[in-house]
């Protein structure tokens, strides 16, 4: 299929960079305003494009793909996450997936210890006393939080961003344990030192911090509920920078309340930006908006993936990061 003939439809905006290069490239829709298409500006995109570029704000379901042409032959996701496209049927009607993994490891890594230090060290609470004006000065009890180094790290997901946490987490003295589909290779485990747990309740109800990591698939959904929970120590702290459905938010939000757990850091929610509003009233919470790849060198390189998948299609070769459903 000749370049110039490509016809690729954007759902949102991306940086000035990745924008620029794709006209210069193919005969490209860029979105504006930068606001979520609808489902039938959805439907509408996937009648008319060669190339669909959603992110994960967008669900493509098997629904709307029944919807689309015959013209669609490539989902060129804008981001690692793929739980939001229905796969197993865009294979079905011929439509191929690509995503864009491995961009995101390190940042989103960096934003789980940044929650990590910022709940257990009460970093927002120390803010919001200094913007207040009602600071009076050093005292020997005061704004008292938690040591992190020979804490027990637990990451619920040893895959790419797991183990970046987990070389992070080493560095900052913290013990490694982990709970994973499948157990890693001897000499990953030796780099940071990590301890397999084959059973989830078992680790979860030992570790000081437990770090989500997995993502979020029919097995893992609400993978922490009600009575695993439960199970974790009331001085234990919960980050979650993978996805909110792993976690069942209104358990976690009545053990909050309860006191039956510490703390939590969460940049992502169940129900995406609707969250709980009992979340926000707790002071042994922080909550940031979906941040954890959000910075200017990530963004960028994950516009450069897309790119090359949809040129490498556009040449008539498969993508380099196409989703295989069998191996997700």
């Amino acid at each position: 299929m000749p370049v110039e003939r490509l016809s690729v439809v954007v759902t949102r905006r991306l940086p000035d960079a990745v924008e620029t290069r794709m006209k210069e490239l193919f005969d490209v829709e860029l979105r504006d305003p930068d606001t979520r298409m609808t489902r039938d500006e959805l439907a509408a995109a996937m009648r008319r494009a060669d190339v669909l570029v959603p992110c994960v704000t967008d669900t493509i379901d098997a629904g709307l793909l029944a919807q689309a042409g015959d013209k669609l032959k490539l989902i060129a996701n804008y981001g690692a996450g793929i739980d939001h496209i229905d796969v197993a049927s865009a294979r079905q009607r011929g439509i191929l997936v690509s995503n864009t993994p491995g961009v995101v490891t390190e940042d989103t890594a960096d934003m789980t210890m940044a929650l990590l230090l910022a709940v257990t060290r009460r970093i927002p609470e120390g803010l919001a006393l200094m913007q207040s004006g009602k600071w009076e000065g050093w005292a020997p009890t005061a704004m008292m939080g938690g040591r992190i180094g020979g804490r027990r790290l637990g990451i619920l997901g040893m895959g790419r961003i797991g183990q970046a946490v987990a070389r992070r987490a080493r560095a900052f003295g913290m013990q490694i344990h982990y709970h994973n589909r499948r157990r890693l290779r001897p000499e990953q485990e030796a780099e940071v030192e990590a301890t397999w747990w084959e059973s989830l309740d078992q680790m979860v109800s030992r570790v000081d911090v437990l770090s989500i990591n997995c993502p979020h698939t029919p097995s893992t959904f609400h993978l922490l509920n009600a009575r695993r929970l439960k199970l974790m120590k009331p001085s234990a702290v919960i980050v979650n920078t993978s996805r909110g459905e792993v976690i069942d938010e209104n358990a976690l939000t009545r053990g909050l309340r309860a006191g039956e757990i510490a703390g939590a850091g969460l940049d992502v929610f169940e129900h995406g930006h609707e969250i709980n509003p009992r979340l926000r009233e707790l002071p042994n919470v922080v909550l940031l908006p979906h941040m954890g790849s959000a910075t200017v060198e990530g963004r960028i390189e994950m516009g450069e993936k897309v790119i090359i998948n949809i040129k490498t299609f556009a040449d008539g070769h498969r993508p380099p990061d196409q989703v295989v459903p069998g191996v997700m």
